[in-house]
């Protein structure tokens, strides 16, 4: 039997379990696929220009790779995300402690603006750093990598590899 002030502890814990679970706030999934969308349909001016396909006669493969590319780019995203949100709350906790007022109110006014400025930072970092990698290991495989192969297979190797590739490194814990 539970003593009777845990389940008043554990309410007032839930919120804290929200703010720093894996869950995402509202905003964020369609922040990060609309920029997972953006970055991903890049390489198709790259090839469109550079490469010379076709956009008709390559409209299903930029449509899959597309697709495909901004699912793992907002997985990477959501993934940095979460990992960099602790980081910036336990830099940032101090700068809020600051403030004076009651005990209580100082407590739950720290936690919340800890979480907002970490929730921002670490959304912003995470668009930033993916969106980078990914543009740069494209043009890597594109043109470097790549570069003797028929641009069809180019294009799926490259996006499939780059996005993949963040997705894979996004798992990591540190």
């Amino acid at each position: 039997v539970a003593p009777k002030g845990s389940s008043k502890q554990q309410s007032e814990e839930d919120p804290l379990r929200q703010d720093f679970s894996r869950n995402v706030s509202a905003t964020s999934p369609a922040l990060f696929f609309g920029n997972a969308f953006t970055v991903s349909a890049i390489p198709i001016w790259l090839y469109w220009r550079i490469r010379l396909m076709d956009l008709l006669q390559s409209a299903v493969s930029y449509s899959v790779m597309t697709l495909v590319s901004t699912y793992l780019v907002a997985f990477a995203y959501r993934n940095v995300k979460f990992v960099l949100k602790r980081k910036v709350a336990q830099k940032r906790e101090d700068a809020f402690s600051r403030e004076v007022m009651s005990r209580k109110e100082k407590d739950e006014r720290i936690l919340w603006k800890k979480n907002e400025v970490a929730d921002y930072e670490a959304t912003t970092f995470s668009i930033f750093c993916n969106s980078t990698l990914f543009l740069v290991l494209v043009t890597a495989a594109s043109f470097f990598i790549l570069k003797n192969f028929n641009p069809t297979v180019n294009y799926i190797l490259s996006l499939s590899a780059s996005s993949g590739l963040i997705a894979l490194l996004s798992t990591g814990s540190k």
